[in-house]
């Protein structure tokens, strides 16, 4: 069944090893996050230090939350935006994923410009990792797809429904994130508990559509490697979300219970 969805795997040691440590990695992190070990940034920017580790932190250069996003996603979009305009594509699909990638960071660099409010900074140990992270998956997944030149089709083409929940997805999360700018005055860091949009119904709405704009990639793909990274994002969001909703409960007493973490009525 999964054949009949992706590409034959290309004879690459490469590919094969970039598919289980993107997987495993971001599902790690996303177990770490349902146990407490968070990802230094944004709410979880001064979460849950002792007094070694804050003197250890007090060593590491802090960069503003601005500073810090604007590491974590140009390098990717560099290299995305490099391959949509310098690189031959060999087809509609490679084409495709290269705009897709482009305009996802491209997005997110306008977002953390023009949209998102900051509470907090992010240390440089957080933003590398993170943003090498993201460069190298975005490389890799345009190597990956180039490397499927000369290869047969995959039976079920998954492409336009893959435009379509790519497109859902960025919209999505661009229209949540912008709700959680409209709630604070300039100057504001405090949090509140989000209102509108699927907010009424789930904590982190734009994490929802985050996964369902890289599983939209994925489909434009059809790469095991595009898959891999897509399931491993979704488990590293899944466990942020439900860490974010346990912080909600312990922050704010009112906070309804039956809003759940990330999907509706059910997660």
């Amino acid at each position: 069944m999964l054949l009949t969805l992706i590409f034959p795997p290309p004879p690459s040691i490469f590919m094969a090893a970039m598919s289980v440590i993107s997987f495993t990695s971001l599902a790690n992190a996303g177990f770490s996050e349902l146990r407490g070990k968070h990802m230094q940034y944004s709410k979880f920017w001064n979460f849950n230090s002792s007094q070694k580790s804050a003197e250890k932190k007090q060593q590491i250069p802090q960069l503003s939350g601005r500073t810090g996003m604007l590491i974590l996603y140009a390098p990717a979009f560099l290299a995305a935006l490099s391959c949509l305009l310098f690189f031959p594509h060999h087809s509609t699909r490679h084409l495709l994923l290269s705009s897709a990638l482009t305009l996802h960071f491209l997005k997110r660099l306008l977002e953390v410009q023009f949209v998102h409010s900051y509470s907090g900074g992010m240390s440089i140990d957080t933003a590398i990792p993170i943003s090498l992270s993201y460069f190298l998956s975005t490389a890799t997944m345009i190597y990956g797809q180039n490397l499927t030149q000369g290869l047969p089709e995959p039976p079920i083409d998954l492409k336009e429904p893959g435009i379509l929940l790519f497109l859902i997805g960025i919209s999505g999360n661009f229209y949540h994130h912008c709700i959680l700018s409209k709630m604070r005055s300039k100057g504001d860091k405090e949090y509140k508990i989000p209102k509108g949009g699927l907010f009424e119904l789930v904590i982190c709405p734009h994490y929802f559509f985050e996964i369902m704009g890289f599983v939209g990639v994925s489909c434009i793909s059809q790469t095991l490697y595009a898959f891999s990274f897509a399931m491993g994002t979704a488990l590293y969001l899944t466990g942020r979300s439900c860490a974010t909703r346990k912080w909600y409960l312990s922050k704010f007493k009112e906070f309804p219970q039956t809003v759940k973490a990330l999907i509706p009525y059910v997660l």
